[in-house]
């Protein structure tokens, strides 16, 4: 694995287990919209929980690609049915939001752990 693979890797697990544990933190950032979006309150912990699991499959995929793959794709789905949620709630000026972790685990993904 190349150092760029590495690096864009380790930026992007980071990225989005900030994202994990702002929402076990109850960010306001983060819970407000989630609110507005109808996401209901019991859901929060499981989906930072998930957010979190990820960003260490990424990180588990530099040793084994196997476990970078499966949490890439397993991360890749969640935020797109992070976007579909903020399309049904007609919120298409926070689309971009879910999108900004969407697209690096793609880029992950496909750098990564695609060679």
């Amino acid at each position: 694995m190349s150092v760029t693979a590495i690096v864009i890797t380790v930026l992007t697990a980071l990225w989005v287990g900030f994202s994990g544990v702002s929402l076990l933190r109850r960010a306001p950032f983060v819970v407000d919209p989630l609110v507005s979006y109808g996401v209901p309150r019991p859901w929060w912990t499981p989906l930072a929980v998930a957010k979190l699991l990820g960003a260490a499959g990424l990180l588990a995929g530099l040793a084994v690609p196997a476990v970078g793959v499966a949490a890439a794709v397993g991360l890749i789905l969640y935020f797109v049915g992070a976007v579909v949620t903020v399309l049904r709630a007609r919120s298409y000026k926070t689309v971009a939001f879910p999108v900004l972790y969407l697209a690096p685990v793609a880029v992950t993904l496909t750098i990564a752990f695609t060679q």
